[in-house]
């Protein structure tokens, strides 16, 4: 690896657990902590990936499957936690006070050479964010729990090399589902999720020339399928690599390359 180069994974992508790894040589954060502080530790155990390396943890919003491990986790490893003041407010249990670092909206924080922007994202939680990952420039975003693609989505979508992108639903597959209605509006009605057609028209109208990788993560477990959507977003990747974040088990490690034309002259 290059020294801006990043190496990402999933240890986690779904309803039963959502955790995220990004990292270069020297150090590496957590986004969400959505697995038990043991099953974190053997996931990355099996992908030869330190946690000593891992310097921060940063939380997306309050719901349970990103936040339930967080506790033990941060605890142990004495990790800071990098948090909205929203959604510390909507965790249900107490976290240690010095391991609390608030964050606001575009602004960017360092972790060693990695830079983290935080930004508002819509989803029906107490004060949501979505953040991109830079290490030079190399970016990767974390963009997932999704009601809609905003403006400031597709601002940092753009620019990123890799990303993390949520395809939770497919349309026709939560119509026929046995979810009752109002749980189908939760899904699908703006504050919710973002069904695979809504990814795939992100991703065609904004994806950079330098996207290598797109990880499509939180599918449903009961109303969408992972052919399916791998079919769907591979028939116009072009040079991308689609994979999908499996809800049962961790990724392969990713290494995102630092893009070629940030040496051109």
């Amino acid at each position: 690896m290059a020294c801006n180069d990043l190496q990402i994974a999933s240890l986690n992508s779904g309803s039963n657990g959502n955790c995220y790894y990004i990292g270069n040589e020297t150090e590496a954060i957590l986004v969400d902590a959505g697995l038990s502080c043991k099953e974190t530790e053997k996931r990355m155990l099996r992908l030869g990936l330190s946690l000593s390396k891992v310097k921060a943890i940063f939380i997306s919003h309050e719901h349970t499957d990103h936040i339930k491990g967080l506790c033990n986790l941060a605890s142990k490893y004495n990790l800071p936690i990098y948090i909205t003041p929203g959604t510390l407010m909507g965790c249900r249990f107490s976290l240690r006070q010095d391991l609390i670092n608030y964050i606001s909206g575009h602004t960017a924080t360092a972790i060693g050479s990695l830079e983290v922007i935080g930004f508002p994202k819509i989803h029906d939680a107490s004060e949501p964010f979505s953040f991109m990952i830079s290490c030079g420039a190399t970016k990767v975003g974390v963009f997932t729990d999704l009601g809609s693609a905003c403006e400031q989505l597709t601002f940092y979508f753009k620019q990123c090399s890799a990303a993390f992108l949520e395809a939770n639903y497919d349309d026709e597959l939560l119509s026929k589902s046995a979810y009752p209605y109002f749980l189908k509006r939760r899904i699908s009605g703006g504050r919710g999720h973002l069904s695979n057609k809504q990814a795939l028209d992100l991703f065609l109208a904004h994806k950079s020339d330098d996207m290598t990788h797109l990880l499509l993560a939180h599918l449903s477990k009961d109303n969408n399928c992972p052919q399916l959507v791998q079919q769907l977003f591979t028939q116009h990747a072009g040079d991308t690599k689609i994979s999908v974040a499996s809800r049962n088990e961790e990724s392969a490690v990713y290494t995102i390359f630092e893009p070629i034309s940030v040496h051109s002259f």
